[in-house]
């Protein structure tokens, strides 16, 4: 009898304390926010969290939302240089001056003096894609003025030059004319003047 009596004492003990245990624990959680309020706060955080996550998107699709427009004479800046390799050749620089991307398709119609046709393209210069231009950045096209030895058909001294962009058909210009200035003197050119497509450098225009 005295052993039953001494179990129940501790049962009724341990029982108290739980149950003093759970209050402190209830007080506790409402008094400072926290426990299960806390946790669906946070599950609600973690939600809108989710839904309204930004993932980051390929640079195509954040150019896409800036749509390039074509390069023409009025938002470009073009000059030409006469360089000594390979010889008869000419560099065309044409510069984005512009706020929004630009494209410059196929190759520059060039018009020297009051030539009727612009000269040929070479087939050979065709880039792997249109040559996109953001602001400030650079296209390039060559120039080859006459055969290598300077003897083709039709040699004469050419003082004025034209160029005219390509429209995104390719099948005529597109913007105003840009009147360039050639080396002072002019440049000897012949009836095999020929022109690159426009390239991202300097170095592929100039492959002859």
């Amino acid at each position: 009898m005295p052993r039953t009596g001494s179990r129940t004492t501790a049962a009724v003990r341990i029982s108290a304390a739980t149950a003093l245990a759970l209050g402190t624990l209830s007080l506790t959680g409402c008094a400072s926010g926290t426990g299960t309020r806390d946790e669906g706060a946070a599950t609600l955080v973690a939600q809108t969290t989710n839904k309204h996550s930004t993932v980051p998107q390929p640079s195509s699709n954040r150019r896409t939302a800036r749509t390039a427009v074509p390069c023409t004479g009025a938002n470009t800046e073009v000059t030409v240089t006469e360089v000594p390799r390979p010889v008869h050749h000419l560099l065309i620089t044409a510069t984005n001056t512009g706020t929004r991307p630009c494209d410059a398709y196929n190759a520059p119609y060039l018009r020297f003096d009051d030539a009727q046709a612009p000269a040929d393209t070479g087939p050979d210069s065709v880039p792997q894609a249109v040559v996109t231009l953001e602001p400030g950045e650079s296209a390039y096209a060559g120039v080859a003025l006459s055969e290598p030895d300077g003897d083709g058909e039709g040699g004469r001294t050419a003082h004025r030059l034209g160029v005219l962009f390509a429209d995104r058909a390719m099948d005529g210009g597109v913007g105003p004319e840009a009147a360039v200035e050639l080396p002072s003197g002019g440049v000897h050119m012949d009836g095999s003047v020929r022109t690159t497509y426009w390239q991202r450098s300097p170095q592929d225009a100039l492959i002859r």
